[in-house]
């Protein structure tokens, strides 16, 4: 990826219910207000948990349509909910009455038979998937997951694996309305909703004959239990070979951490069959060898599993019990245990674990897998442990075998709803306002961006050439950052730092071909903003990355080459012109000429996907100018 300029812009995440046109208009419209009239649109306190936990357990239903602004939104597809992640400006233009739009997406049906059994749980389903389609596979499609091994999975295994469906790309993924469906939707007090849902519920499954682009078929009566990585999710090693992997690559096999929860796994029964794991160890006189944590998704869950007393068995074998929040599955974690740049391994039964995500340590070895796997290999405390055949030593020297895990998909009793942290709107807030303290470090109120100037954008210099994969966690970093999501300016300061420069293979250190000297990348940006006055504009385009209208809201320029061999024609010093704005029209190419330091000129072809409304936002500067001139 080549970057010209670039803008992030975070917000806080919103997620608004939109119809699913299913027929029968106003009965729906009926189930979609009482999906949500135990609670309504309203503010979830801090100590609510995550809002894909939220939503699954108060919001989500089969056949709503939901948006949210956060990359695992689609976790509501375990209700069979069409859940898909957009950026803040999609969010708010929705909010505003604007349409929101998708490119249709492809449809890939993966196909289950067989039943989940002993260790093999439904996060093996997505990371045995996320090993056949890679980080990328799943880029513009829908997976839709059917057939009879659907059964065998539980409502929140669905939804786990929908969740991690963002880690290959996916726009989202569902599952057809089944009975383990209705059964969460009694268990969480929306026995209403099953009852429409079971009435029509020749709609919320596949349509019989149809097709998919692509098929993937998998037996769960074969399946083992994975655990993927490190670096990336998309490594796939079944268990009981990940120790043989780890040996060959010098990866460390002592695990340090074992990391349990997350919007990913945080479930009654994901963290009922870890404390099952748990209690054998305990029986045998034994704890954890690595560090243990535990992170519940959601007060209800918190409440639940220590009224139930898994909380006290994940706490007796080692286990600190941490607040209903993503914590380190986004890097909110102060660890130290092991010093920054030293190399180690940690297990997680979290989504990503891309370089440094976790604990901001580059040399720390992530892994993902199912919470019992996690469970198991911090009581080992190592990678190199099969708990289907590796035995266990008691302090008495006796040996023992795991037995594989257990645990009741929900509770007997009622969910435990904890601590009351829902907040209801004011009946009015037509009077309210919003008070910024101009000092303020972590929110600030936006400025509406420059229109474009009429003119094509010339000689503009570029900022960085990345290497190999550029994901969000490289684009602009959770952890620490998070605190300035509120603030543009601030939260700049993590732009690309975690991207791979193709000049020199270091992070975070380009040249400032003003200068001569190096810089991180925001200082080299802010830079060249302040004596080049930098016109809007990104370019996307190694091999195969989708551009975003949620950049496009933003007046930025996100394009493709139409030959993706051209990336290697750019070169780090490179001033490069984009000709034809002029006459930007949908579906008409644009004109890249490449300005080398040799005073040699290429010239490329570049493609857009932009409709005639998005190339007004890019003349207006944004979205949100454009609306403004509308109402003039």
């Amino acid at each position: 990826m080549v970057i010209l300029c670039f803008v992030v812009l975070l917000t806080l995440c919103l997620f608004l219910c939109l119809q699913l046109a299913l027929g029968h208009g106003a009965r729906r419209l009926h189930i979609s207000t009482a999906a949500g009239a135990k609670y309504g649109v309203g503010f979830w306190k801090p100590g609510s948990g995550i809002i894909h936990q939220i939503i699954l357990e108060n919001y989500a239903y089969p056949g709503v349509m939901l948006i949210g602004t956060d990359s695992h939104t689609p976790n509501g597809g375990g209700l069979g909910s069409i859940c898909i992640g957009v950026g803040g400006a999609d969010a708010v233009d929705v909010m505003a009455g604007i349409p929101w739009e998708l490119k249709c997406p492809k449809v890939i049906g993966v196909k289950l038979t067989g039943t989940l059994s002993g260790w093999t749980s439904p996060k093996d389903v997505i990371l045995k998937v996320a090993g056949i389609l890679t980080v990328k596979g799943g880029t513009g499609a829908i997976i839709e997951y059917h057939g009879p091994g659907v059964d065998s999975i539980s409502c929140t295994g669905m939804a786990t694996i929908c969740n991690m469906g963002a880690e290959i790309g996916a726009t989202t993924s569902v599952f057809p309305y089944n009975h383990r469906m209705r059964t969460y939707l009694k268990k969480t007090g929306r026995a209403e909703i099953a009852a429409v849902a079971d009435e029509y519920s020749d709609l919320l499954v596949p349509d019989q004959g149809c097709e998919y682009d692509q098929i993937i078929e998998l037996n769960l009566d074969e399946l083992k239990p994975h655990i993927n990585g490190p670096f990336t999710p998309d490594l796939a090693h079944p268990v009981s070979e990940v120790g043989a992997a780890a040996q060959k690559n010098g990866w460390p096999l002592e695990v340090k951490v074992g990391l349990i929860g997350s919007c990913t796994n945080s479930s009654y029964e994901d963290m009922g069959r870890a404390a099952s794991v748990a209690k054998q160890a305990l029986d045998k006189g034994l704890k954890c060898k690595a560090q243990f944590t535990v992170t519940p998704g959601s007060e209800q869950i918190r409440a639940t599993i220590e009224r139930d007393g898994y909380s006290k068995i994940l706490g007796d074998v080692g286990g600190v019990v941490l607040a209903n929040a993503c914590g380190p599955c986004i890097g909110q974690w102060d660890r130290r245990d092991v010093k920054k740049g030293e190399k180690n391994t940690i297990v997680t039964s979290y989504n990503r674990n891309f370089t440094a995500r976790n604990d901001a340590n580059p040399a720390t070895h992530a892994f993902v897998t199912s919470p019992e796997i996690v469970t198991a290999l911090a009581i080992a405390g190592t990678l190199n442990f099969n708990p289907e055949t590796d035995y266990l030593t008691t302090p008495s020297g006796e040996k023992f075998k795991l037995e594989p895990p257990n645990g009741d998909e929900l509770p007997s009793r009622d969910f435990d709803p904890g601590q009351d942290t829902y907040q209801h709107p004011p009946a009015d807030g037509s009077s309210l306002k919003v008070d910024v303290n101009p000092q303020s470090n972590r929110l600030q109120l936006l400025e509406p961006f420059d229109k474009w100037h009429r003119n094509d954008l010339e000689n503009m210099q570029v900022l960085i050439k990345v290497k190999g994969k550029c994901t969000t966690d490289h684009i602009s970093a959770a952890g620490p950052w998070l605190k300035f999501r509120g603030h543009l300016d601030n939260i700049s300061n993590n732009m690309l730092i975690g991207a791979v420069n193709s000049e020199n293979d270091a992070v975070n250190k380009i040249k400032n071909h003003l200068t001569g000297e190096y810089g991180g990348v925001p200082d080299v940006a802010r830079h060249y903003k302040s004596m080049l006055h930098w016109s809007p504009g990104i370019w996307e385009g190694d091999r195969g990355i989708v551009d975003k209208t949620n950049l496009k809201k933003q007046g930025l320029l996100p394009l493709t080459f139409s030959n993706p061999s051209d990336y290697d024609k750019i070169r780090p010093d490179d001033k490069i012109s984009i000709r034809g704005l002029k006459s930007f029209a949908p579906g008409k190419p644009l004109t890249a000429v490449l300005k080398h330091s040799d005073g040699t000129e290429e010239t490329l072809q570049l493609n857009h996907s932009f409709n005639e409304t998005q190339i007004q936002w890019f003349q207006a500067g944004s979205a949100l100018n454009r609306m403004k001139e509308m109402q003039h």
